[in-house]
């Protein structure tokens, strides 16, 4: 009983902050939120639902509002150590194959069920953050291929979740080479439409994200302003999505504001 208590409370949290329309109330507020998470996960420590939402909040924290860089790996390390415990509590075998090279890694993912995708999207999102601290070295940039797969085997088990978020990380990774490179920018672009359907267009960070990483990839202005100025012109307030389209507002204008210079 206590530790069901204890994960309704932390998905509470979750969602309370996921519905807060005022950034700088979460980016002051947040840090007591986080230091209650690794209080209730010290007394639980086995608790998946605590974990994940451990990994989920040092994640979203420290990529919205986190920019020095020592505290920035400080924090994507405590999300992915969280997210891991969780993955090795469920889905032992791919865990057991983390460290592994790509191949027996995709196998291991050949057996998992709906009922581990929770543990398996979050670890595979706190991974892609934490290669995206790490891009500068070429061991954590390694396993890119590694959180692909995992993406895309969340995909199988259940492309709606989050929203789509597995196709909206995938849609970023494709976008990462140009065509020239050998990159798949409209593989990308199919990733980024497919979440937008699936969040119902309430996630105005999809197109901030398309335009970012997909137009900018592919050198089109038109559809990069396009996007930009309807997150702008979209209603920020949904459930569940209030806080991540408030910033998507704030970043849009950012991106319109340099949209001249890059193109």
């Amino acid at each position: 009983m206590i530790s069901s208590a204890t994960s309704r409370m932390a998905d509470n949290i979750t969602l309370a902050i996921q519905n807060q329309d005022d950034p700088a109330t979460v980016r002051d507020g947040a840090p007591a939120y986080l230091l209650m998470i690794d209080g209730l996960i010290e007394g639980d420590p086995r608790n998946e639902d605590l974990l994940v939402a451990g990994a989920r909040l040092y994640g979203s924290y420290t990529s919205a509002f986190v920019d020095d860089e020592v505290r920035v790996q400080r924090l994507a390390n405590k999300s992915l150590a969280y997210a891991k415990r969780a993955l090795c509590l469920d889905v032992v075998t791919v865990c057991n194959a983390s460290t592994d090279k790509l191949e027996p890694f995709t196998k291991s993912l050949a057996g998992t069920s709906r009922s581990d995708l929770k543990a398996m999207y979050a670890y595979a999102v706190a991974w892609a953050s934490w290669i995206q601290v790490n891009s500068s070295d070429w061991n954590a940039v390694a396993d890119l291929g590694k959180v692909t797969a995992l993406f895309e085997q969340c995909l199988v088990l259940d492309e709606s979740y989050d929203g789509g978020g597995a196709h909206l990380y995938l849609g970023v990774i494709k976008s990462l080479l140009s065509a020239a490179l050998g990159g798949k920018p409209e593989l990308a672009r199919a990733h980024f439409e497919r979440a937008r359907k699936l969040s119902g267009g309430k996630n105005l960070m999809v197109d901030v994200l398309m335009a970012r990483h997909y137009a900018r990839n592919i050198y089109d202005q038109e559809l990069h302003d396009e996007l930009l100025i309807a997150v702008q012109a979209a209603d920020a307030e949904y459930a569940g999505y209030t806080l991540i389209n408030t910033l998507a507002k704030l970043e849009a204008g950012r991106l319109l504001a340099e949209s001249a210079d890059f193109f």
